[in-house]
């Protein structure tokens, strides 16, 4: 009978902390994308205390937003967000927690019932094409209320599954204007191509990008491929072309439990050297 999965423990910095300022999560709706026309999707918008409004604030994207933006659960995005940026561990940092596109009447609530019926169409395929959705569609709204920085290398974007191979597709096409990659068990598998990228990463010149992957031994293993191996080989890849990178690799399933312990560690990794004067 084979072991259960080690189950990770959330640390200090994903519990909620009083005496730190606390930001606000406001909730959205697009009702249409002239890169995906007749998708609906909602998403939130996490905008921390420090925003004073003047200063451009960092970015970060995730995808299913939904699994994001609790104060509970895996990832605890407003909680972390709190806490690191008011150690100054991070910076000031507006996160939007977009949902996949649905075609069709969105649910009562934000999940996963309805399916998403755009999810694969948007996160697994090989392209600049969501990229595109994020800098024409989504954030040009969101910049209307909040002044975003230009600047790429305070730029980052994440997911699970194949949200964690969307934010690479992002960084990976656009650099000019994502640089940052936090991927938990991405789908780099033969869903719509992705396995190819641990070929392109080889043979492309270098992007300026930093990327971190989180996978573990106990994901999945299907006619798609296997994501343990699959992330093994793309980290190598990002190995051999001497990419800013860092591969942390547990005994975790398909699933945002390893992802959403070390979420405070992987952000601290991930913005390191920030300073104020890169905005």
């Amino acid at each position: 009978m084979a072991a259960e999965p080690e189950r990770y423990q959330h640390g200090p910095d994903s519990q909620p902390n009083d005496s730190v300022p606390h930001g606000q999560v406001t909730q959205h709706r697009l009702d249409d994308s002239t890169v995906y026309p007749g998708t609906r999707r909602r998403y939130s918008v996490y905008v921390p205390d420090q925003y004073d409004g003047k200063t451009p604030a960092a970015l970060m994207v995730f995808q299913d937003g939904h699994a994001f933006e609790g104060t509970k659960g895996d990832f605890r995005l407003p909680v972390v967000f709190d806490n690191l940026i008011a150690k100054g561990d991070m910076p000031v940092t507006i996160a939007v927690m977009v949902d996949p596109g649905h075609k069709g009447e969105l649910g009562p609530k934000r999940g996963w019932s309805p399916t998403p019926s755009n999810r694969s169409v948007e996160y697994d395929t090989v392209s600049g094409d969501y990229a595109e959705f994020l800098l024409k569609d989504l954030l040009p709204i969101v910049e209307k209320d909040y002044r975003i920085t230009k600047n790429p290398e305070l730029r980052a974007i994440c997911g699970n599954s194949s949200g964690g191979i969307c934010a690479f597709s992002v960084a990976w096409n656009r650099p000019d204007s994502f640089r940052k990659v936090l991927s938990h068990i991405g789908s780099f598998t033969d869903i719509r191509g992705g396995h190819d990228y641990q070929a392109q990463v080889r043979k492309s010149d270098k992007k300026p990008l930093r990327i971190l992957l989180q996978d573990g031994s106990g994901d999945l293993d299907n006619r798609y491929g296997n994501w343990p191996l699959a992330n093994q080989q793309l980290a190598k890849s990002l190995a051999f072309a001497d990419y800013d990178y860092k591969f942390v690799y547990g005994t975790g399933g398909h699933n945002g439990n390893h992802g959403g312990a070390i979420f405070p560690d992987s952000l601290r990794w991930l913005w390191r050297g920030w300073t104020n004067e890169t905005h």
